[in-house]
């Protein structure tokens, strides 16, 4: 109250970094569209007011307690989401908090602002990450980021301090990004928030991202035939189907099953019609289940839905001896709570360590991860990502609720078969119709 009383009451008219963001607005991207985040959402909603009431228009605010942060996106971003939208209720200036930085799609814009820079740096990075990604038309992302009064700057040293933590960054994930004036590139390590340079590519001899590989597959899928976008939505919840396969000795006849456990973790079997697991490699199964879209169907299997159940018990029967509730010792989830458990130890009795780490760590063994907070963190692995940074991720994910799917009834749920394929050599189909 001291405080309060001896600065008195805040006048907007001599608010000059608000000034500096309305002038950016109205001239240098007075026809763009801009992306403006803020840490907190009091600001948000300030800027909003006082931007409106200088006469911008077409301008929302969107913070954690806006009721519908997507529908605002397909406003702000309508060519990137396939969502017509009227000229009237379109949106040139969007001001959010980071419940925008991931999980939307906002490629029609390519200016951001960072009105106040992040204490987690990699949010600078998720940030630019929600327009430089595929579908973006601009040659060239633009990244304005407000920094301290030089007296304050000289005192905390933030700008030195930031560019420190983006070169560490860089060295950990490789990065192309410059987020200042005069910043030296890193060295490009992996193109990774372009996608590009294969960084959710599997190997057959590693454990790959289901969730990444299988949507790369369904983007190349609704790219060639934009119709499969409308079909497959409605199609019955569980699918089954049959195709023709050339058996091999290591790749008999037999059904795929696609299961999410209990656990909400997804996995593949394969097996054969004598009830054998063939392999248990995920990336081997779901490259078996490749084929052409005019491939015919064939008659299932007499015993198709027996070997789904054998495929289902084999599942979460690994789960359980394997990994416990956090899945395969592959996957983002266990993976991250078996790194993130040694850095709390590592760092027990010292000043990094803090309750919000404990509580994350708690979170991911208790609650299933978020799908796409699982590609995130496959992302971040598969590239290196030092313990520390894992970590401020992670806490970051979980300050913004984007962290685990946390239910009351965790114990109640029940696995899910997604879908199966039988894999059935031609020749048999026509001797089942013979009989």
């Amino acid at each position: 109250m001291h405080v309060l009383k001896k600065a008195g009451g805040w006048d907007p008219k001599h608010d000059a970094k608000l000034r500096e963001l309305a002038t950016l607005l109205t001239t240098k991207h007075i026809n763009d569209k801009v992306l403006v985040f803020s840490q907190f959402a009091d600001t948000v909603e300030y800027l909003a007011g006082q931007l409106k009431a200088v006469g911008l228009s077409a301008i929302e605010g969107v913070t954690g307690d806006t009721d519908d942060p997507t529908a605002i996106a397909y406003r702000f971003s309508p060519v990137s989401n396939s969502k017509p939208v009227t000229p009237e209720n379109e949106l040139r200036v969007i001001l959010a908090t980071d419940v925008l930085s991931e999980g939307q799609n906002l490629q029609d814009c390519s200016v951001i602002v960072n009105y106040d820079l992040p204490w987690a740096i990699i949010r600078l990075i998720q940030r630019a990450g929600r327009v430089d990604r595929i579908g973006q038309k601009s040659d060239t992302i633009l990244c304005y980021s407000f920094l301290p009064a030089d007296g304050v700057e000289r005192i905390i040293r933030l700008r030195a301090r930031v560019k420190q933590r983006l070169r560490e960054n860089a060295e950990v994930v490789g990065t192309d990004e410059t987020f200042f004036e005069g910043q030296d590139n890193g060295q490009v390590v992996r193109d990774l928030f372009t996608e590009k340079a294969g960084i959710l590519d599997g190997d057959e001899d590693t454990e790959v991202d289901l969730a990444s590989y299988a949507y790369q597959i369904w983007k190349n899928a609704i790219d060639k035939n934009p119709e499969l976008a409308k079909t497959i939505p409605n199609m019955p919840n569980v699918v089954y189907s049959t195709r023709p396969h050339k058996p091999k000795t290591n790749q008999p006849e037999g059904t795929l099953v696609y299961l999410r456990t209990a656990e909400g973790n997804d996995a593949l079997a394969w097996i054969d019609r004598n009830g054998n697991s063939v392999t248990e490699s995920q990336f081997a199964i779901l490259k078996a289940a490749e084929c052409l879209s005019g491939t015919p169907a064939l008659q299932r299997h007499s015993g198709h839905h027996e070997m789904v159940a054998k495929g289902v018990k084999l599942i979460v029967e690994t789960e359980k001896s394997v990994g416990g509730q956090l899945g395969r010792p592959s996957g983002a989830r266990f993976r991250t709570y078996d790194r993130l458990k040694s850095y709390a130890e590592e760092i027990k009795g010292t000043l990094f360590e803090t309750p919000a780490l404990h509580k994350a760590i708690e979170d991911i063994y208790k609650y299933p991860l978020l799908q796409s907070t699982t590609n995130t963190l496959n992302r971040q692995l598969k590239s290196g990502i030092s313990n520390p940074a894992l970590a401020e991720l992670v806490m970051a994910l979980r300050d913004d609720a984007r962290l685990c799917r946390v239910t009351e009834n965790v114990e109640a749920a029940e696995p899910q078969v997604i879908c199966s394929l039988g894999l059935k050599a031609e020749d048999a189909d026509m001797k089942e119709e013979a009989k």
